[in-house]
């Protein structure tokens, strides 16, 4: 009877650990971003995680889980990866990371709302409403800004949001018959494939200075992208979801201690309702989860 609560703590737990991470991930692309053009960016990015989770795959599970696996799904990864990445690369130029990360909150609203008609999860009206009032936020938060919905980097973050949205379903989808070791291993070897793909043409040589930056993001990418491939794999969507709104702590510390900069007041209201919106979308998951899983 414990055994249901302990899994779904850990996959709370394991989805912060990726939040943390991913946006220190975010901060070296952003810095590396001044330097190169975006999808270069994704492509060290893909570049200097892959060996890192090759070889824990390799020690972990070896040869035959990375090659067992659902090839259309993982292609399809690939390419939501490739436009994700370089899409939200191009964002984090044009503005601070937390304008960015405001917009792309709509990301846990798709993922919640799309695990209805995808994966049969059931979302109640009760959450439907957060999810609606957490939309609001949203708009609170980018209408009053240069840097808002209507402004390409806007809409750059949202395309990022949605794509980001369709791959965390396709993770649920994948953990039915790959290991997390294939599905880390190939969106990796993927991203950065069809990412110096597309850059390919405009590559910029990269100076000494910049490698240890490189190094970090790979560090920080290879840890969050196994530590969400778990999360998503223990946990219902809807109930990780939420959990994606505690980057705004990170970007905050990242954007003032890095940057100099903070949002305005308007952007701090939206925010607040949108995280308002998320706790209470994990709170009433809790409450559906209890009854459902005694």
């Amino acid at each position: 009877m414990s055994a249901r609560p302990t899994g779904h703590a850990r996959a709370i737990l394991t989805m912060l650990v990726a939040i943390c991470m991913f946006s220190l991930m975010d901060a070296g692309m952003k810095l590396l971003s001044d330097h190169y053009p975006p999808f270069q960016v994704a492509a060290m990015r893909g570049a200097s995680s892959l060996p890192l989770v090759l070889i824990w795959a390799l020690a972990t599970t070896g040869w035959r889980s990375l090659l067992r696996i659902r090839w259309p799904m993982h292609l399809l990864r690939g390419v939501i990866g490739v436009g994700m990445l370089g899409t939200f690369v191009y964002a984090l130029h044009r503005m601070p990371i937390s304008s960015a990360y405001a917009i792309s909150f709509v990301a846990p609203m798709l993922i919640t709302a799309l695990s209805v008609p995808i994966l049969r999860e059931h979302v109640g009206p009760r959450r439907w409403t957060a999810i609606c009032i957490g939309f609001v936020g949203v708009l609170v938060a980018l209408r009053p800004t240069s840097d808002g919905v209507v402004s390409i980097a806007g809409l750059a973050v949202l395309l990022a949001a949605f794509g980001y949205a369709i791959s965390a379903i396709t993770v649920r989808v994948l953990a039915r018959t790959d290991s997390t070791q294939a599905m880390v291993v190939w969106v990796m070897f993927l991203l950065t494939l069809g990412a110096g793909a597309v850059a390919a043409s405009g590559w910029v040589t990269i100076v000494r200075s910049d490698w240890m930056v490189i190094a970090g993001v790979g560090i920080a990418g290879s840890l969050g992208q196994y530590a969400i491939t778990e999360a998503f794999r223990r946990g219902e969507a809807s109930l990780i979801a939420p959990l994606e709104y505690t980057a705004l702590i990170w970007s905050l510390l990242l954007d003032f201690t890095v940057w100099g900069v903070l949002p305005d007041a308007t952007t701090w209201l939206g925010a607040a309702i949108i995280v308002a919106s998320g706790l209470y979308l994990l709170r009433r998951e809790r409450v559906h989860i209890e009854p459902e899983h005694p």
